[in-house]
């Protein structure tokens, strides 16, 4: 365990959540990351769909996945430039 994380549990990434997580926000900032490079914020069900509008808001490609992933291959909606 560092710094109170447990890997064998992993947390909601929500600010304050200590739930567990089921899902993966997968993400890029486009100003600063190539188009390869990914991402991943972990979300309980609670709070999946606030992180993915947080993100979607400020027009970051982004896509949500079923459990717990790295974000490898995972194809990203480009947002219209």
């Amino acid at each position: 365990m560092i710094l109170g994380l447990d890997p064998d549990s992993p947390q909601c990434s929500r600010a304050g959540c200590r739930s567990s997580a089921s899902y993966s926000v997968v993400w890029r900032n486009p100003k600063i990351h190539s188009v390869d490079r990914r991402k991943v914020w972990l979300a309980c069900a609670e709070h999946v769909d606030y992180l993915r509008d947080f993100l979607a808001s400020r027009s970051f490609p982004v896509a949500v996945e079923d459990g717990l992933v790295d974000g490898n291959g995972v194809v990203l909606p480009e947002a219209d430039a």
